[in-house]
């Protein structure tokens, strides 16, 4: 099961408040979906008509990872080479050190991990399915059960981290009941919801409560507007729908608040305004295809509006324009607060990125925004933030700069995200003058840059024994090494004053990789 911390309003990982968890509904395993009373509806003597309609729809998911045991350094009193100790022919003990000495070898496959969670059917003829990208991430082989305990094989069509959200496909000669996307808008505090799923692996598990609150930011990503509920949502329940009364998905499970793992009446799904446009992209394209502005926000507090002369702390702070970006040439600058956004008013500054990411790319739109006292609008093209990122133009879309965080390019191909050495970044990671190249400042948990002991603030000097100043110089030197068969790249880094050679696999692109790019 995977954790996400509660965090402030920094945005930064804080300790659990009370010792509560914030986490993610895996099992690894099952769902649970919810129904939301619209507005002038009572609540029904039972729910149980409406619940035989939508069963056949929710499944059940597993899915299984293969691992492999990983390299190990064999312990000092023990050489590489050495054989294992003499035992009696028979001996326990001797079969007892030929499996260790079997299994802890490279390359050796280990027990399959598990997961299990819950999904539901959104089309009934092409046999597409929703659930959470965590309930399958990295998974080898995915498999849906349905209430009649029918289990089918399925293919992942694609993923959506930012939003946690997965697109799976079956093919099967079986009826399948599908259930629609309704408009989770038109939810109010107080409805009734209804949420079918899988908690514990006890699959087909009926549960209904009301909808507590809205637009809930629990910082699961960029896009957070989660629909908060008291029905009881547990392990297991991760990509369930939630239900209104009229059988419409208005929400997928997604994470629970906890102290324990289990149900305390505070659960979170995400609401389907945001789910269905990445589904659909998805389904469309087997990736997302997200409107970019080309500015990084941070928030508008109070004495910010106060010395902009503005009469609210809301709209979004323009931090810095792209260099390369839709904004380079709207007129946008540092400094403007953005006031809305195709007539949509920005009151929170996070409500921005949600409807850029919706905008259609290559369209324009109308930005409203505050400069020197004065109301302005202007016009930007919208691009593609996919594209920008692959680019390495930017680290993230439209985010809020997070206070004492330095973000950076994300280089995928050795798994981590690097940063020019301005003077606000040499400070914070206290960088002398001297040290030239570019900083180390986020790496992916799992990459071999940090198994190998690489750490946030190391200065990257040379890529290929060529010095890099900027992103686009790292990029340009790795995209050489793969153009010319290089399986890994050579790299001089800086840590602490001591520089040293590292040598980084780059990692492969997947056949998944050149199918999306096909349909682009």
């Amino acid at each position: 099961m995977k954790e996400i911390y509660i965090r402030g309003n920094a945005m930064k990982k804080l300790r659990p408040v009370f010792g509560l968890l914030l986490c993610l509904i895996t099992i690894p395993a099952l769902i649970t979906p919810g129904h939301a009373a619209l507005p002038g509806q009572n609540a029904p003597e039972s729910f149980a008509d409406i619940v035989d309609k939508l069963l056949p729809a929710v499944v059940n998911i597993s899915s299984t990872q293969k691992m492999i045991q990983p390299e190990m350094v064999p312990p000092p009193q023990m050489a590489p080479d050495q054989e294992m100790p003499q035992f009696p022919e028979g001996s326990p003990f001797q079969d007892f050190f030929e499996e260790f000495m079997q299994r802890r070898g490279p390359g050796v496959p280990m027990e399959p991990e598990a997961s299990l969670g819950s999904g539901f059917v959104i089309d009934a003829e092409n046999g597409y399915i929703i659930t959470n990208n965590h309930v399958v991430k990295d998974a080898d082989e995915i498999r849906v059960t349905f209430q009649d305990d029918e289990t089918i094989p399925a293919k992942l069509i694609g993923t959506d981290e930012k939003t946690d959200i997965a697109v799976l496909k079956i093919d099967t000669k079986k009826k399948l009941t599908a259930v629609p996307f309704g408009d989770s808008d038109k939810l109010r505090v107080g409805d009734w919801i209804v949420a079918i799923g899988n908690p514990f692996g006890l699959g087909g598990t009926v549960t209904a409560g009301i909808v507590s609150a809205r637009a809930r930011d629990i910082n699961a990503g960029p896009y957070d507007d989660f629909i908060q509920t008291d029905a009881s949502i547990n392990r297991g329940n991760s990509g369930g729908p939630m239900f209104d009364l009229e059988g419409e998905v208005i929400g997928i499970n997604t994470a629970i608040f906890s102290p324990s793992g289990g149900s305390v009446g505070i659960g979170f799904a995400i609401p389907s305004s945001l789910a269905k446009p990445v589904v659909d992209q998805i389904i469309q394209y087997g990736r997302t295809r997200r409107g970019w502005l080309g500015v990084r926000i941070q928030k508008v507090t109070e004495e910010i509006a106060e010395s902009l002369g503005l009469s609210k702390a809301k709209g979004a702070l323009v931090a810095s324009v792209t260099q390369d970006g839709p904004s380079e040439n709207s007129g946008l600058r540092p400094g403007d607060v953005i006031m809305a956004f195709n007539g949509h008013e920005i009151n929170d500054m996070r409500e921005l990125p949600r409807l850029v990411a919706e905008t259609p790319i290559n369209s324009e739109a109308t930005v409203t925004y505050w400069r020197g006292g004065k109301v302005l609008t202007t016009k930007v093209p919208i691009g593609e933030l996919e594209k920008a990122e692959e680019d390495g133009l930017l680290a993230s879309n439209d985010m809020p700069e997070e206070e004492n965080r330095i973000t950076g390019t994300k280089i995928k191909p050795l798994g981590l995200s690097i940063k020019p050495l301005d003077p606000a970044t040499r400070a914070h990671y206290g960088i002398d003058s001297d040290t030239k190249g570019l900083v180390i400042t986020d790496m992916e948990a799992t990459s071999e840059a940090a198994q190998k002991g690489l750490y946030e603030g190391d200065v990257i000097i040379e890529i290929n024994q060529q010095q890099v100043q900027t992103p686009e110089d790292a990029l340009g030197i790795i995209k050489k090494a793969q153009e010319s068969g290089r399986p890994s790249v050579l790299l001089l880094v800086n840590h602490e004053d001591d520089s040293r050679f590292m040598a980084l696999k780059i990692e492969k692109q997947t056949e998944k990789d050149d199918n999306k790019e096909k349909k682009q």
